[in-house]
């Protein structure tokens, strides 16, 4: 079994078509079909079922395309660790988001970029748990989340910093010369919320259930920064980590009178794989940027 075949094998299914996926990696359609029949013959069960023209993925290679990305990722991650002792500062860093972090992350973008032009960026948003699904099949580097303890084998939690959950609203609304709100009132609120199934929205639910109350809300979104634009020029409250508002000069955090009401972000690596040296310096770049928001 050689590289190429599962290369070819991996674009033949993510196109469903041999000529396009041929022309795709540069070589003729009957060397492809050539190399995938050898690769069917090794693994001794059809990948593919052809009808007339037409390919459709069998079963067999839904499997196996699974491991076979799994296979030219991790090449892929060991020929940019040789790379990297090289040069520590070109390369490619695949970075999850979780939506609640993005205020957090923006502010260190550009100065990362500026110090270390030679890598580049792709930032993937989502909620944790598609985000863990893309660090376990190798698609992500790390993700930066807010973050319940897990107890997954094959995932190591690193720490970033804990952060209180508050009440966010207009400057001028009224609710923003309070010096603390209850759940009880915050719940009569016209709320703006993230959508169900989001972290965020789980640990929002959680802390109204636990005293049987029945929040009052208006809106979900799944999109942080809409979220808070609506909230800045309206009469709406949400719910947030304070974190969160890095850059929201027009919104004020007002505390909420509750127990258990912060949350702890981490980074999240899947253990025993090799630490791009661009993630670590990210994580330096987002901590130092972190420092002088919280000093200001």
């Amino acid at each position: 079994m050689e590289l190429r075949q599962l290369q070819y094998f991996v674009k033949a299914a993510e196109t469903m078509n041999f000529t396009e996926a041929a022309a795709a990696v540069f070589i003729t359609q009957s060397t492809l079909s050539q190399q995938i029949k050898q690769l069917e013959e090794e693994l001794g069960m059809l990948l593919f079922d052809r009808i007339g023209k037409h390919v459709r993925i069998t079963e067999a290679g839904h499997i196996f395309l699974t491991h076979a990305r799994k296979i030219l990722n991790d090449v892929q991650r060991s020929k940019q660790a040789i790379s990297e002792l090289q040069n520590a500062t070109t390369g490619e860093l695949n970075l999850g988001v979780s939506y609640a972090f993005t205020s957090l992350l923006l502010p260190a973008l550009a100065p990362f970029s500026t110090k270390y032009p030679g890598i580049k960026i792709f930032i993937t948003y989502g909620n944790p748990e598609e985000l863990e699904k893309k660090l376990r099949l190798a698609e992500l580097d790390m993700i930066l989340a807010f973050h319940n303890e897990s107890d997954d084998e094959d995932l190591e939690m690193q720490e970033l910093f804990s952060s209180s959950v508050v009440m966010v609203v207009s400057k001028n609304n009224p609710l923003a010369k309070l010096d603390k709100i209850s759940l009880e009132e915050l719940a009569k609120q016209e709320l703006i919320l993230p959508g169900k199934g989001f972290s965020s929205r789980e640990f929002i639910n959680e802390l109204f259930n636990r005293k049987k109350i029945v929040p009052n809300i208006k809106i979900e979104l799944n999109d942080v920064h809409s979220l808070l634009a609506l909230v800045e020029s309206g009469h709406w409250a949400t719910i947030l980590n304070e974190k969160a508002l890095i850059g929201w000069n027009k919104v004020a955090a007002v505390p909420i009178q509750s127990k258990g009401i912060k949350r702890q972000s981490y980074i999240l690596w899947q253990k025993g794989v090799y630490r791009k040296r661009a993630a670590i310096l990210f994580i330096e770049e987002l901590m130092r940027v972190m420092e002088i928001t919280d000093g200001q």
